[in-house]
């Protein structure tokens, strides 16, 4: 039996007992925390088995695509261990049980309309104390007693050994069925039936508390099972799986032979290049945490087996075509997405690969280093090292060590690693299955909030639970805790937070209290309201006014329904592989990351904006109705890959060019958007690009500053807006040769006075944006900092030219010329002189001229710098300094005739006044305290 029978025929006999069934949910399921991709088949109906939501049915059936790392290891070594497979499961919530589930798995496993395996071939296990399951598989379904083994809480308990460590929640026995091949040494097991029965509180005796319903929970592997049916010795040889392994090998160089060592490799390649094909689907591209990290994990394993198998170039991307061909009979969608899989594959495989070599030559001689020193573990610094310098990950480091029989230092690797601030991610084992908090109590007696947001933004509500420092409140009197709080109504018309869109602000009044909403989320179907009490006291059970901040909700509408008209336009511009991969919506304002494999021109960017402009302008009908998931893939409807959608899902349709499937908030017309201003783009991640605009108010806000700011610049430049960024280029050169002509002397060639510029017809708005765009580019400032930085840089031109001036009238001064007027006092030469245009460093230069030239020697400068400042300086020779002579007394003594003061060394000190005016005094009151110094 070909698999996509076998995958057909689960589901259709589960249905054919009153199941629903129901889609794979996606890999990678962003809105459960506690595990990084889907590990099981039941993970996505964690709130049904806890009664958190109203149960549309009782029974489920799926095939779900998992992904686990737990036993990465023994993939392509053992017959059964993938990272990616899918999982076969029927599920009920508080409907049938042990009965059903067991006599349905057995019609479904030996009926020859089914899957017709021998019953002989089947043996089974149950948990040590399950009379109820061993009972029916005996005298119901007619085993023997010797094929129905008995075993412990570690084996036959869901969780493993649950009732002695935990952890607490819901909890039961299971029954696992064993097939036994022709031939075979050992059994293998191809099916867990679980049975949830029990609530464990606390530790035992005694603390398996049964539930008030009980549910069904059952896996079966679906490359395991049809391994059997296909009568082949391993997963990897079944009909979706085994041209895989073949077509790596062509890729590589080599016929597939189990036998051999290459064999384990490519088996290995083939599971790996399958599961990231899945998850670079949804968006999960390799990266340095979470799953970022466990998809670049895989891949590096993959590559450093092709290495190994000879291999220099990126490969694994040329198998992204077959792992589509292979699997489009249930995932049709995977065939969309393969050029985007191909080149982020192809881009990660080169980066790898350029470090590669290095790197396992510097693991080479780490062992070899600790070989020769006796050592037997390998240091955690020199493996995040590895990691750091050429990409190696941890866990390859480990399998290479442990193949010399050497450790790895794990807890060294850790403390390296939080040393640099990195952290990678890990597969949590988290159930997630927690009912020990206020909201999941919540879930499971409201089960869900009624959504009313796409109605309007007031309603009438009852409050049904209020939720203060993580405990359930019958009422909340203290106004202003600095804690927020949260409260669940039983309907709203507030947004909670999902799809990129922000949660809605408002507030909830009732009799004699207000209470300020800051915040709205989501928890599964409940709408958590988080705010402040604001007024009064609040009780649960009162009825409420909930209304939204009107003009908020209207500028996230502006931005969301821009994100949709935007992403029709990057399509536009650059293709349809320049789909969204992430956004948020906020009041006017939204960021859209979409794939790109380069930065997008100014030119292209301005295309964008008119695009958008466009169908703002052409007052385009918005509508959003709920349809089947058919209907919607029929009518072309954009669909996010990697989000999980219901059906019927909720499709928003733009005029004629635009169709999404989205649950956020929109306008009823496009012009509606209003203004829309491209803020930024740039680069997030290898092959993922981020424009951040505004819409609405904002967007008009910011066109008006862009035009004050271009106004601004051209006044203080004396010049047209058009020839702004002309004129700040000439200005930023300018600068630049002043300061040179400041420091060495050098003229600049070109001069430093303004040029002619020719005057540029007044430009459009998107000229305005692109001009100061440049401009701040230019100046490297943000973009309203360029006024700013302009007048800076014309205060620095003044400045630069005034000193340049100065130093030019100071260029007359000179040792000589100052000594020409000196007298002699008490056998000292002195100098009292005016340094016109001279700055201190200059008048300290002269002072030292003076005294290598002649000692003893007493020389006072003084220079008037500007308005209001007046610079002196003062020094004497070594052999008057041990005589009592100081510099610092002299100008001490000066400084007050110019309103200043001062001191200094005894061989050199500088003062300061503020009344050049009076200089001239102030030199005859220092040949005066010269004179006294001296002769005293």
């Amino acid at each position: 039996m070909k698999t996509d029978e076998l995958r057909e025929k689960y589901l259709e006999f589960f249905e054919s007992k009153g199941h629903t069934r129901q889609a794979s949910d996606v890999l990678v399921p962003r809105w459960d925390p506690s595990v990084l991709f889907t590990p099981a088949g039941m993970n996505p109906f964690k709130d049904h088995f806890l009664g958190r939501v109203k149960l549309e049915f009782t029974r489920a059936t799926t095939c779900q695509k998992c992904l686990r790392t737990g036993d990465i290891d023994n993939v392509g070594r053992t017959a059964y261990h993938h990272t990616f497979f899918e999982m076969l499961g029927n599920f009920s919530f508080g409907d049938y049980f042990k009965k059903e589930a067991i006599h349905w798995a057995w019609e479904f496993l030996t009926d020859k309309k089914w899957l017709g395996i021998e019953k002989d071939r089947l043996t089974v296990t149950v948990y040590l104390d399950d009379d109820e399951a061993a009972g029916i598989w005996h005298n119901e379904i007619g085993l023997p007693v010797n094929r129905i083994e008995r075993m412990g809480e570690d084996d036959n308990f869901w969780p493993a050994s649950a009732p002695s460590k935990g952890p607490d929640g819901v909890c039961g026995p299971c029954s696992e069925i064993y097939y036994h091949a022709p031939g075979a040494t050992k059994s293998v097991e191809i099916w867990n039936l679980v049975f949830t029965q029990f609530n464990r509180v606390g530790n035992p005796p005694n603390n398996l508390r049964p539930l008030p319903s009980k549910n069904i929970d059952t896996g079966m592997g679906l490359e395991r099972i049809a391994s059997v049916l296909q009568g082949v010795d391993t997963n990897y040889h079944i009909d979706i799986l085994r041209p895989l392994v073949e077509a790596a090998g062509e890729v590589c160089g080599f016929k597939y032979d189990p036998k051999e060592d290459r064999g384990r490799r490519l088996r290995r390649i083939a599971d790996h290049v399958r599961a990231c094909t899945f998850a670079i689907h949804e968006n999960v591209l390799p990266g340095p945490n979470k799953q970022n990290y466990v998809i670049r994990r895989l891949m590096r394993r993959a590559i450093l087996d092709g290495h190994q198998l000879g291999l220099r170039e990126p490969f694994m991307y040329k198998l992204v075509g077959k792992v589509a061909e292979l699997m489009k009979a249930s995932y049709p969608e995977i065939s969309d997405t393969t050029s985007r899989v191909e080149k982020a594959m192809q881009g990660e495989e080169s980066a790898f690969l350029g470090t590669l070599d290095a790197g396992l030559a510097r693991i080479d001689k780490t062992f070899s280093d600790m070989k020769s020193h006796g050592r037997v573990t390998v240091p955690g610094q020199e493996a995040f090292d590895l990691y750091q310098t050429y990409g190696i990950p941890p866990e390859l480091v480990e399998n290479m060590a442990a193949e010399l029989n050497f450790t790895f230092d794990w807890p060294g690797f850790k403390d390296s690693m939080e040393l640099h601030g990195e952290k990678s991610g890990k597969i949590a084992q988290d159930t997630g299955m927690d009912v020990n908090n206020p909201i999941g109590a919540l879930k499971k007696s409201l089960k869900s909030t009624e959504f009313l947001a796409y109605d309007g933004i007031e309603a009438t509500a009852e409050i049904k639970g209020i939720v203060a420092q993580d405990h359930l409140c019958d009422e909340l009197t203290e106004v202003g805790h600095k804690s927020p709080v949260t409260v669940v109504l039983d309907r709203s018309p507030f947004y909670g937070e999902s799809g990129g869109q922000v949660g809605d602000k408002g507030e909830l009044t009732g009799a004699g209290f207000t209470f300020q909403v800051i915040d709205t989320q989501k928890d599964g179907d409940l709408l958590l309201h988080i705010g402040h009490l604001t007024q009064g006291k609040m009780t649960a059970g009162a009825k409420v006014t909930a209304k939204v901040d009107t003009a908020r909700r209207q500028g996230i509408r502006r931005a969301h329904s821009a994100t949709h008209i935007m992403h029709y336009a990057l399509q536009k511009s650059l293709g349809k592989d320049a789909h969204q991969m992430g956004s948020k919506v906020e009041e006017d304002w939204l960021r859209f990351d979409f794939g790109n494999p380069e930065p997008v021109s100014a030119e292209k960017l301005q295309a964008i904006e008119r695009d958008v402009a466009e169908q703002v302008a052409a007052a385009q009908t918005i509508t959003a109705k709920f349809v089947p998931l058919s209907e919607a893939r029929t009518a072309g409807a954009m669909m996010l890959f990697g989000e999980k959608y219901p059906d019927p899902a909720r499709m928003v349709t733009m005029g004629e060019f635009s169709r999404e499937l989205c649950g956020g908030t929109h306008l009823d017309n496009t012009q509606d958007v209003g203004s829309f201003e491209i803020l930024a783009e740039e680069g997030v991640a290898a092959g993922v690009r981020r424009i951040t605009a505004l819409t609405g108010e904002k967007a008009k806000a910011h066109e008006a500053q862009t035009d004050s700011s271009l106004q601004a610049i051209a006044h203080a430049l004396g010049t047209g807006i058009g020839e702004v960024n002309h004129a700040v280029r000439h200005l930023v050169q300018q600068v630049r040769d002043l300061r040179k002509q400041l420091t060495t002397g050098a003229k600049p060639a070109t001069g430093t006075e303004p040029i002619s510029l020719a005057k540029i017809p007044s430009p459009t708005t998107a000229e305005k944006k692109s001009l100061l765009r440049d401009t701040a580019r230019l100046l490297n400032v943000a973009l309203f900092d360029a006024p700013a930085r302009v007048q800076a840089l014309l205060a620095e031109s003044t400045e630069l030219k005034q000193q340049i001036a100065s130093r030019n009238e100071a260029g007359s001064i000179s040792a000589e010329t100052l000594l020409a007027g000196s007298e002699q006092v008490g056998g000292a030469t002195v100098v009292v002189a005016e340094a016109p245009g001279a700055n201190s460093n200059l008048m300290r230069q002269l002072i030292d001229q003076i005294r290598q030239k002649i000692s003893p020697s007493a020389i006072f400068l003084a220079t008037a710098e500007g308005e209001g400042k007046v610079v002196l300086v003062a020094g004497v020779s070594k052999d008057l300094v041990t005589k009592g002579v100081s510099a610092g007394n002299w100008v001490r003594d000066v400084a007050p005739v110019v309103g200043g003061g001062g001191g200094g060394k005894p061989d050199l000190a500088q003062a300061g006044g503020k009344q050049p005016e009076k200089l001239a005094e102030a030199l005859v009151k220092a040949r005066e305290v010269a004179k006294l110094m001296l002769k005293a």
